[in-house]
């Protein structure tokens, strides 16, 4: 039987659960270092992806009252949904009620020009956590599957 503190790959204990900006959580081989100068892994590169639990939050839904949760997609989308929603994979069908918001991502105004186009740049935080400055009159055409507007981004750390 596999010990579930101890690393597959090469035996060594695992590393304490990290939390990732975006939410996600997981362990790594304790011989194993993220070296964030050459974005990989110094020793042993095994990563243990834990589940995402979700959170109840202190709202209540608007459809039939009950606790909403926060939870995330496989696809790492944040969203709000009924906590009397389920899932069952056996016959693939949903029970309950069927409320959800997806979770939109934060935008701050600044007092900062952009230097391709000179409209207003905002601070946006994804909902995965990552941050930017970007132009203003930037977006995406979801009809046409393509950004609109002025396409200057600087990524922030």
């Amino acid at each position: 039987m596999e010990d579930a503190n101890k690393c597959p790959k090469c035996g060594a204990a695992l590393s304490e659960i990290v939390t990732t900006k975006s939410g996600k959580r997981l362990q790594r081989c304790s011989t194993g270092v993220w070296n964030r100068d050459t974005n990989t892994t110094e020793g042993c590169d095994f990563i243990k992806w834990l589940p995402y639990e979700p959170e109840t939050l202190d709202e209540k839904c608007p459809k039939c009252g009950a606790p909403l949760l926060i939870t995330m997609t496989r696809f790492n989308k944040k969203m709000k949904k009924c906590s009397t929603n389920s899932w069952d994979p056996k016959t693939k069908t949903a029970s309950g009620c069927d409320f959800f918001e997806w979770i939109k991502p934060k935008v701050e105004e600044l007092d900062e020009v952009c230097p391709k186009c000179q409209n207003h740049l905002v601070k946006m935080e994804t909902a995965s956590g990552k941050r930017m400055k970007k132009c203003s009159t930037s977006g995406w055409d979801k009809e046409n599957h393509m950004a609109t507007g002025c396409d200057y981004i600087e990524w922030l750390k």
